[in-house]
């Protein structure tokens, strides 16, 4: 298979805090990735830098064939960030519609996108409100929308489904599998065992390096655990 993401030996301190510490990893094509970690672990920064937001102090980070950071990636790339980024006095359609403005999007296209990603995160029937009237949830569903309105190569996805409701966050996951199948490559962060189970990889994070990774079939078989629960007490035991 061919990789979407290839970070070699990336390191990032920011002052003397080490936040990154000459991680190594490839990211296939066509996959599901999970990096889990407590907050803190370096999660968001890893992302962050293969986004292309952010530069290592060392190493480098290839994604789609090409050195990141790199503009012209921009639109192959779906990102949502842990915060949400949106436009509050704006209503969730013009929000959606000044996103889908800044891609390769006809009006037409546009409109299809719109509807899809209003449909897959529940919003609908609330396009026409203002943002500043939605929850915290509903925040973070727009901000799932606004990061597949391109219908990007790759979703970078940080904590998608806090604040988000189980029956939508099972809606939710099943779509991520469905885009994956469908050749898409997905990086997501998770604290939620139950969704690091349904990664096709993971990578576990603590103190700016990863402890372990693998599949979730793998990582249960190496640590003679039953739940990720399991595995990550005891990566964490054998990488002090």
């Amino acid at each position: 298979m061919t990789n979407t993401v290839e970070i070699e030996k990336v390191s990032k301190s920011f002052g003397k805090k080490v936040v990154l510490n000459e991680i190594d990893l490839t990211i296939e094509e066509g996959t599901i990735y999970g990096f889990i970690g407590p907050s803190g672990a370096g999660k968001t920064t890893l992302v962050k830098m293969i986004v292309g937001m952010d530069t290592p102090d060392d190493g480098s980070i290839q994604v789609l064939g090409k050195k990141m950071p790199n503009l012209e990636l921009l639109q192959d790339i779906g990102y949502m960030a842990q915060s949400d980024a949106l436009y509050t006095e704006l209503t969730g359609k013009e929000n959606l519609t000044f996103f889908a403005s800044l891609y390769k999007l006809n009006r037409a296209q546009a409109k299809d996108r719109i509807a899809y990603t209003a449909k897959l995160v529940n919003l609908t029937d609330d396009l026409n409100k203002k943002v500043s009237a939605y929850s915290g949830g509903m925040k973070r569903r727009l901000s799932l929308a606004i990061a597949l309105i391109q219908n990007p190569k790759m979703l970078i996805l940080d904590e998608p489904t806090v604040g988000i409701d189980p029956e939508l966050r099972l809606n939710i996951w099943n779509e991520l599998i469905r885009l994956k199948d469908d050749g898409k490559t997905i990086i997501v962060t998770t604290h939620v065992m139950e969704e690091a189970e349904r990664c096709d990889y993971i990578a576990m994070v603590r103190d700016g390096r990863i402890l372990t990774k693998g599949t979730p079939a793998e990582l249960k078989e190496t640590y003679q655990a039953t739940n990720f629960d399991e595995v990550f007490l005891h990566a964490g035991r054998m990488g002090q």
